[in-house]
């Protein structure tokens, strides 16, 4: 293998390398999203829970082993202001996955690039 088939060669590997530790954040961050998604999801139902309550209902948040009673309004707004803070972690993570997913189409066309450039230079010998 000559020096530029050879240097070729060192530049597909290290883009393939990129692409594969992009490939394994991108699967870290479908996790996580997921998990993001259900806990929305599970606080938009006890939001809904809440909601069907009257004023006379009386609510109760776990603290360790303990039950503490807790005001009604209190408990929606507690809930609400989680349901804001997961919905931002989603978009978040939702651009940061689009972002990753541009990034590794980059790195799959300059990997085919070198690949092609590096057969080209192999069929000339």
């Amino acid at each position: 293998m000559d020096k530029n088939s050879a240097a070729l060669y060192k530049k597909m590997q290290a883009e393939v390398e990129s692409y594969q530790n992009l490939q394994k954040s991108c699967v870290k961050m479908v996790k996580q999203r997921a998990l993001l998604e259900s806990q929305l999801n599970e606080n938009k139902c006890v939001l809904d829970e809440l909601n069907l309550l009257g004023p006379d209902n009386k609510v109760y948040k776990l603290f360790g082993p303990v039950l503490v009673k807790q005001e009604l309004e209190d408990s929606r707004q507690n809930v609400g202001k989680r349901i804001e803070y997961i919905s931002k972690e989603l978009k978040s993570s939702t651009d940061t996955l689009e972002n990753m997913e541009k990034d590794m189409l980059k790195h799959r066309e300059a990997v085919a690039k070198y690949q092609q450039q590096w057969q080209v230079a192999a069929a000339m010998k």
